[in-house]
């Protein structure tokens, strides 16, 4: 197994790029979570703290790709420094408004501009399509690292936020997730011999990535599916506060990241045939289908047996993520040109970013009315949602993939 994932570090510069890449994105998994974990104490409602963070949500997902089709237009090292320097001034904004007491109205200002936050994630799969792209399972397995090393990401990064801002001081997970922003930035940018050419005529020639068919079929399925993320988050940090066990929020969201986590390892050495596509479909399907029993749990166990019960449910929903996404970014990698690839996948984190920004609200708003165990409906209705959405594009994903693939027959 390991052997498969040595053999993408032979070329020199990878480990380099691919860890800076990693403390860059820890901030993804942060900001959100910590937004709402700080307000939350300091302002006493969910649906303002999740309004707030959906507010970032949904600034980056109409920015996030237009900073990153300048990157690829102008250069990651060009682009990504100015990019960085305005999230880590607005995010420093939020945070003096949020202890100041400022009007409520105010904090959505700063998350607005917080939304110009580069995309890390999507730069360095761009690197490894640079290195990768005429040798398919190497760039597999390489996918495959990333969204082990995103997961990991989604282990650390919730703990890290939510115990820091409910045992330190209320801003601290925020404060945090902005200095691995800055110090992950600067060393990424720092590995120039790793750094894709920028084809700038090329570029001009062509359309935004967003009109590829294929690719709006996975940023649709892609909202629906940060509609779980976001909801998750949210509804089980009320859970796990009404069950009187807020502080292990964190622990509970990274064995959710820790099922996808290991799926993600294994179907990394995989050798793969059949269609994308329909492994695509099949991955949405299984995540609509772990999500119910949550609710069933959610309702019926509580106290310090609901919180282990909820763990469990949450770790088997995981199994389905990371394999999902794995095959999302190589379907990514074939629907579009290889001068926007970055902005490509950047397309579908922004489908992420604006579901995250819709199932948090929506699960706060849940959570506010309702209780904690209601609001376990919104992540299933969600991934409800994505399978019908994904089943619906079924064609339109397929017919945009290279000829000898789209013929392949649908088993895997």
């Amino acid at each position: 197994m390991l052997s498969s994932y040595r053999q993408i570090f032979a070329s020199p510069g990878t480990l380099a790029f691919s860890f800076s890449g990693f403390i860059a994105r820890m901030p993804i998994s942060m900001t959100g979570i910590g937004i709402i974990t700080m307000l939350s104490q300091l302002r006493g409602s969910y649906g303002l703290a999740s309004a707030v963070s959906a507010a970032m949500a949904v600034s980056a997902a109409v920015l996030g790709p237009q900073v990153s089709r300048l990157v690829d237009r102008y250069g990651q090292r060009r682009i990504t420094l100015p990019a960085t320097a305005v999230t880590i001034a607005a995010a420093v904004a939020l945070l003096l408004l949020a202890r100041a007491g400022a009007p409520s109205w105010t904090l959505f200002l700063p998350a607005v501009g917080m939304g110009v936050m580069p995309s890390a994630g999507s730069m360095v799969r761009a690197r490894w399509a640079n290195l990768y792209s005429s040798t398919p399972p190497k760039l597999h397995t390489a996918y495959s690292f990333e969204a082990v090393v995103d997961e990991v990401c989604f282990i650390i990064g919730p703990i890290l936020s939510v115990t820091l801002a409910t045992s330190v001081f209320p801003e601290a997970g925020v404060l945090l997730a902005g200095v691995f922003l800055t110090v992950g930035v600067l060393l990424f940018t720092a590995q120039r011999r790793t750094e894709p050419p920028v084809r700038t005529e090329e570029h001009r020639a062509g359309r935004s990535a967003i009109f590829s068919k294929g690719l709006q079929v996975l940023v649709a399925t892609f909202v629906a599916t940060g509609a779980v993320f976001g909801s998750v988050e949210v509804v089980t940090l009320a859970y796990a506060e009404a069950e009187g066990h807020k502080s292990l929020t964190g622990v509970v969201l990274a064995i959710y990241a820790l099922g996808s986590c290991l799926a993600g390892v294994v179907f990394g050495t995989l050798k793969l045939t059949g269609s994308m596509a329909t492994r695509f479909l099949a991955g949405v399907a299984l995540m609509a289908a772990s999500m119910v029993p949550l609710v069933v749990v959610g309702s019926l166990v509580h106290g310090t047996a609901g919180l282990i019960a909820i763990s469990a449910a949450l770790f088997v929903a995981g199994i389905s993520i990371s394999p999902t996404l794995i095959t999302a970014m190589a379907l990514v990698e074939r629907l579009v040109p290889a001068t926007q690839l970055t902005e490509g996948m950047t397309w579908t984190t922004t489908g992420l970013a604006l579901g995250v920004a819709l199932g948090s609200s929506a699960g706060g708003l849940v959570v506010d009315a309702a209780g904690a165990s209601a609001g376990y409906w919104v992540p299933v209705a969600s991934a409800a949602f994505g399978a019908l959405v994904a089943l619906g594009g079924f064609r339109r994903l397929r017919a945009g993939l290279p000829a000898p693939e789209a013929q392949q027959p649908v088993t895997v």
